[in-house]
């Protein structure tokens, strides 16, 4: 190996110091791809890939109106109406609660489209509840917390489907109807393993003084505004969903992409909650902004590290070898992103910088794209999921008065088993 891969390999092990030491990670690869690309005699690949993703056409609308869009759904609070709507007819299940509860998160995140903002959102009304029923804390905790993990990529406003989608020159709804099947199977998977661990092997659903001792926190992670679900609200966030689907089943000739239908759907929430059309503006295009700064944010500065990487000819010497071993492409894509998550508390670092440098060569050593791109994405979210440094489940453990390793200890195996069946069927 050449000096400039040793520098490659060396940057990659300080990058991860660095997400472990909760250093910016935007900064973090800016730095690595612009020194990485220096060091190879090719400084302006680093501009040149900075300039790109900046400047993508198909990337930056989409994201950036998706963002937008949850923004005014949580201002709006029809976020909070989706939420109370699903959590009725969950009081009398009794143990099955816990796998419920997962379920039902892991729906309203294909909407919310955050994990700490779904863990806050159905947290507030799931974990009262769970504890109500004699749920241990940190079961309850979990049974949330598990929820976050990959409804969002259902959402056609997702910024990693969006990515793969043009990478394997689809549409990203019929990426999504491809890969809805995978995600659902992998969900269930996950919450059937855990779900059994809690009830069967620990008994969580049967643990009621520590459950009522918990209680007081729990109570006060909840609104203290009473309302009245609203159906109109409550279906809002699944407007610009509902709008794609229909349009590629039977409109696909009326070109209706993720902007209109994020556009669309602002305009209803306008329309059936009376939000102050301007507020409702301002919080729309916040979110778009935001959108920018952090998600198109760190596909820049992933794009730059990845840049820097083929510049000192690593991932042409990575790709060499997964073209004598498709194992080890498997199972590299899949505990690769998944262990990164887990120590740091996020997978995006991880899944961004392998679908840049390794995903669009996945031809090469005989894989689909989106096959491949899918199962990063995946083990970033499995892995970021069983992390008790990821924000969603700090977030539930507070709510819930309990320890984010209590947590972890049974979101684990159930993200294990998951991660390993999503590398023997996606690749």
């Amino acid at each position: 190996m050449t000096w400039q891969i040793w520098l490659a390999i060396a940057s990659i092990i300080l990058i991860v110091i660095g997400l472990v030491k909760r250093y910016e990670t935007r900064m973090l690869l800016v730095v690595a791809g612009f020194v990485l690309c220096a060091a190879s005699g090719a400084p302006m690949k680093a501009f040149d890939s900075f300039i790109k993703g900046m400047t993508n056409v198909t990337l930056v609308p989409a994201i950036c109106t998706a963002m937008g869009f949850a923004v005014a759904v949580q201002v709006s609070k029809c976020d909070q109406h989706l939420v109370a709507a699903v959590a009725a007819p969950m009081k009398k299940l009794g143990g099955f609660l816990i796998p419920a509860a997962t379920i039902l998160t892991f729906l309203i995140n294909i909407a919310v489209m955050s994990a700490a903002g779904t863990a806050a959102t159905a947290g507030a009304t799931f974990i009262p509840l769970l504890l109500r029923a004699g749920i241990r804390p940190a079961a309850a905790a979990a049974a949330v917390g598990g929820g976050t993990m990959a409804g969002l990529l259902l959402n056609p406003g997702c910024a990693h489907d969006i990515y793969v989608a043009e990478m394997a020159k689809m549409g990203v709804m019929d990426f999504i109807i491809w890969a809805a099947p995978y995600i659902v199977g992998l969900v269930f998977i996950s919450c059937a393993v855990n779900a059994a661990i809690m009830i069967v092997k620990n008994k969580d659903h049967l643990a009621h003084e520590e459950a009522a001792a918990a209680m007081g926190q729990a109570e006060k992670a909840q609104s203290d505004e009473a309302f009245k679900v609203n159906p109109l609200k409550a279906i809002a966030p699944l407007v610009p969903l509902c709008i794609l689907l229909a349009a590629s089943i039977w409109f696909p000739k009326a070109g209706v992409g993720v902007v209109p239908a994020m556009i669309m759907g602002v305009v209803f929430i306008a329309a059936v909650t009376l939000t102050n059309p301007s507020e409702l503006s301002k919080a729309f295009f916040k979110g778009c902004g935001t959108g920018y700064a952090q998600v198109i944010g760190l596909i820049v500065a992933a794009g730059v590290f990845a840049a820097g990487l083929q510049a000192t000819g690593t991932v042409a010497a990575f790709i060499d070898l997964l073209k004598g071993s498709n194992e080890f492409a498997r199972w590299g894509a899949a505990f690769g992103p998944f262990l990164m998550a887990v120590g740091t508390g996020s997978g995006e670092a991880a899944i961004w910088a392998f679908n840049q440098a390794v995903t669009p060569e996945a031809a090469s050593f005989g894989m689909d794209p989106e096959s491949l791109g899918l199962l990063a994405i995946m083990a970033g979210q499995f892995g970021r999921t069983a992390s008790p440094l990821a924000g969603a489940i700090i977030i539930v453990a507070g709510m819930a008065g309990a320890d984010p390793f209590a947590v972890m200890k049974r979101l684990f195996p159930g993200m294990l088993v998951a991660l390993v069946a999503a590398a023997l069927v996606l690749v």
